[in-house]
């Protein structure tokens, strides 16, 4: 870089090495001049060519001259230029970063003015939030209050409850109240599980005993006695037994409580000739009676052999549900005679009916049958009135050409 008054100007710049080749050839030629005037000296000869050649290199130098002053006016108008590009530059760069400070400035005011709005927002939802999760409390509160108040309540009927557990059990603690609670349970299934007049309840026999239910069955095998019997006193020491010995005595107790009620069961309700040669013990409980069959298989056998047997409410419904369906089949065949009279009616009534189908189906015949023909009659109406309208005789068929009346010469100039 050369700085002359100011201006810096590059050595790869065209103008620049130009000026540069002239200065160079302009100390050249004053080398040169000298040259020459030292050479005059010594030989006047050669004078007049030198000087036509100083003339020469004058003009040369002149022009040089001309083209320095040319090139100091391009530098400067470079310069100039380069100045005013410079200038402009700078406006430019000042317009562009006012813009952009104009630009920023907006942009902050807009953001603030966007925080403000959202941090009024956010006020006012924190606001809606706190008022909302005021109402949820007081009704989370108002519904901690009902829960505590239905607590209460749950409370009060499980004190209750608690006072019917220990009415129930002083009501099986007591022989006869528990006979009544497992008549009322007997009661129960077989109301649910029988027709109304096929058992009775509290039946009396004609021993005299009174049995808790017998059903009605025909025969064979005839009227089953249910009797329920709860051996509650003996299984209960059987629970409460802890060790061996207790075990053993307790279960001595059961197998004695269960051969007594089948025993009295087997004298007292199967009379020959008047009930079935079998009758049920109903056991209240499903306890007792899995744990007669899981550890007193042979009081079961027991209880088969002399025609008792052993049902809990479960095996109960099962029985009855089949006693069901023999009163059904019985009641089936006592009715076989309505039914099959019934039927032959029905039979006629189904032959007069097809009978019946079979008039209306012929009629239904001739009546398309008639509407097909009166649709035919309809098309060729249809056709001799529109061959009428367009004048269309020659489209008669032959057979009806002969009856129409042609206009003769005579009649058409009468």
């Amino acid at each position: 870089m050369i700085e002359i008054a100011g201006n810096s100007y590059s050595l790869n710049d065209p103008a620049v090495m130009g000026a540069l080749v002239g200065g160079a050839f302009a100390l050249v030629i004053l080398l040169l001049l000298l040259l020459s005037l030292r050479a005059a000296s010594r030989s006047a000869r050669m004078a007049e060519p030198l000087a036509q050649q100083l003339a020469f290199l004058g003009q040369n130098v002149q022009q040089l001259s001309l083209g320095q002053e040319q090139l100091r006016g391009g530098l400067q108008h470079v310069s100039d230029t380069q100045a005013n590009a410079q200038v402009k530059v700078i406006q430019t760069v000042e317009a562009r970063l006012s813009s952009v400070q104009q630009q920023m400035n907006d942009r902050l005011a807009d953001n603030a003015l966007k925080s403000a709005r959202a941090l009024a927002e956010m006020q006012e939802r924190m606001k809606e939030t706190l008022h909302g999760s005021s109402k949820q409390t007081a009704t989370s509160l108002t519904q901690l209050q009902e829960r505590l108040a239905a607590i209460d309540k749950a409370q009060d009927n499980i004190t209750k409850l608690s006072g019917d557990v220990l009415s129930l059990q002083d009501i099986l603690s007591n022989k006869q109240t528990r006979g009544a609670f497992g008549e009322i349970q007997l009661n129960d299934i077989v109301s649910k599980a029988l027709p109304s007049d096929s058992y009775t309840l509290q039946a009396t026999l004609s021993n005299g005993r009174r049995a808790d239910c017998l059903i009605h069955l025909p025969n064979p095998p005839g009227p089953i006695v249910i009797d329920s019997k709860f051996p509650l006193e003996a299984y209960e020491a059987l629970r409460r037994a802890e060790t061996q010995a207790q075990a053993q005595e307790a279960a001595r107790l059961m197998k004695a409580a269960l051969r007594a009620h089948i025993k009295a069961i087997s004298e007292k309700y199967i009379i020959e000739g008047e009930t079935a040669d079998g009758a049920l013990l109903f056991l209240p409980s499903e306890a007792v009676y899995a744990e007669l069959h899981a550890n007193f298989a042979e009081i079961v056998r027991e209880g088969f052999a002399a025609r008792v047997w052993i049902v809990s409410p479960t095996t109960c419904m099962a029985t009855l549900n089949t006693m069901r369906a023999i009163l059904k089949d019985a009641r089936m065949r006592e009715q076989a005679g309505a039914i099959r009279k019934e039927l032959g009616l029905l039979h006629k009534d189904v032959e007069r009916l097809g009978d019946r189908v079979s008039n209306l189906d012929r009629h239904f015949g001739q009546a398309a049958k008639d509407l097909s023909e009166i649709k035919i009659s309809a098309e060729k109406a249809g056709r001799r009135a529109q061959r009428l309208d367009n004048f269309d005789f020659e489209e008669l068929a032959p057979e009806e050409t002969g009856q129409i009346v042609s206009l003769t010469k005579t009649d058409r100039q009468g």
